[in-house]
């Protein structure tokens, strides 16, 4: 049935998330970095004068929803249709009489594609004229990456929009109305415990969907007491969720002590208990962003340039984290952490840094020496800019014994190698070059 038709039976017996889909904007959770006040988007949908968009964001993040907001919205005719069962005839079918109307009745046509990526490229080519001449105002909703799985024409006529996977205070809004409004569950006498609501917030891990579907088949599920009241707890929670609660308070101690834990257990080289501290984040709803940016920080600092990789390895895992999203990218977040956790460790990265920045503190700014200061500008070569620098790549080996400190620095060292994996190489490489300036 369609997601957007209007029917007292199908809201009545429609799942809590459809009964609860917003009917305007203000009524509308999330996503305001596109949406708030003052935001193009809403400004465009408010005023009536959307272009071609493709919302890209996970499940249950709002794309089908906002759709049905704009169908309540517009003034133009709104055509919903799902890419799994509409063939290239319809859309052709769809596109043509998008054209008449607009040419006969000069009314807008906005076409919403449930799952816009399952279209091939040539359903995707039989809307492209359509999209070009204004005839059609699309609007794609997709899970995955539009510029991997939506032809390139296409984009290119459209504003892309991600959506972000719901804060924990949107999801316990969207509970919390769902609970007192008459297209909810207003009308059932029900009792839902703050530790079950919170865990029913924190396993929908961003998935509005998720959460109002699992509300209530906690609240309908559940005997009435000799009150006649439902009463949902922790218990009933966790059955309706098939998942148990893990403790684990993100703002509170508990969060420290974990990311501690995992920390630790990667500089000690424990790759099953990194992965077990992992797991436990990842179940408790821990906002996977954050551990990766303790990985970033951890391949610098313990791990270094005993095996400079590490770095990248967390850096792939960030990147996978922003283009794949949860669940499927905790598979090379952890191929991270494994790599990470097994790889030589070296803190001489933290070391250098320390030291140059004391040193910067105590001596304050000590002039560039002459040879090296910029030459690229007019009047630096008569001010001697320049002179004397000796170009590395002109010299056996590409290096010549040549002073890069202040004249009250020369000496200074910052950065002392370890001998843990690739450092051991970079210490006899920068050992050689020492004995070299000591015989200059």
């Amino acid at each position: 049935m369609d997601l957007f038709e209007q029917s007292p039976l199908r809201n009545e017996n429609a799942p809590l998330a459809v009964r609860m889909r917003p009917e305007s904007l203000e009524e509308y959770v999330g996503q305001e970095h596109i949406l708030g006040p003052g935001k193009l988007l809403r400004r465009a949908i408010t005023e009536d004068i959307l272009r071609s968009i493709v919302l890209y964001g996970p499940p249950g993040s709002g794309k089908t929803t906002l759709g049905y907001v704009i169908s309540r919205t517009t003034k133009g005719v709104f055509v919903n249709v799902s890419a799994t069962t509409t063939g290239a005839a319809e859309l052709k079918r769809l596109a043509e009489e998008a054209r008449d109307r607009r040419a006969f009745h000069g009314q807008r046509t906005i076409l919403f594609v449930d799952e816009i990526q399952r279209l091939n490229k040539a359903q995707q080519d039989v809307l492209l004229p359509a999209v070009e001449k204004g005839d059609l105002i699309l609007i794609g909703a997709t899970t995955e990456n539009p510029y991997f799985e939506v032809n390139p024409a296409l984009l290119s006529r459209s504003q892309i929009y991600q959506l972000q996977p719901l804060e924990e205070r949107h999801l316990l809004a969207l509970a919390r109305r769902a609970l007192e409004d008459p297209r909810g569950l207003e009308g059932i006498a029900c009792e839902v415990s703050p530790e079950a609501l919170e865990h029913l917030v924190r396993i929908a891990n961003g998935d509005a969907r998720v959460l109002l579907n699992t509300l209530e088949f906690a609240v309908l599920t559940t005997l009435p007491n000799a009150e006649g009241v439902r009463v949902v707890d922790l218990a009933v929670a966790e059955e309706a969720a098939q998942a148990q609660r893990v403790r684990y308070d993100k703002s509170g101690d508990h969060h420290y002590d974990v990311i501690s834990a995992f920390i630790k257990s990667l500089r000690g080289s424990d790759p099953d208990a990194a992965l077990y501290w992992y797991a436990r984040m990842v179940y408790a709803g821990e906002d996977p962003r954050f551990i990766v940016r303790r990985l970033l920080v951890h391949a610098a600092e313990d791990v270094g340039m005993a095996d400079p990789t590490a770095l990248l390895m967390a850096h792939a895992a960030g990147f996978a984290l922003e283009w794949v999203g949860m669940p499927e990218a905790r598979i090379p977040i952890a191929q991270a952490i494994i790599y990470i956790a097994t790889a030589p460790k070296s803190n001489s990265v933290v070391k250098a840094i320390n030291s140059a920045m004391a040193v910067v503190e105590k001596t304050g700014a000590e002039p560039v020496p002459i040879h090296l200061r910029d030459t690229s500008y007019a009047g630096a070569g008569k001010m001697g800019h320049g002179a004397g620098y000796k170009y590395p790549h002109d010299f056996p080996h590409h290096y010549v014994v040549q002073e890069y400190l202040p004249g009250n620095l020369q000496g200074f060292q910052a950065y002392e190698p370890s001998n843990q994996g690739r450092e051991k190489v970079i210490k006899e490489r920068l050992a050689y070059f020492a004995q070299l300036k000591a015989k200059s």
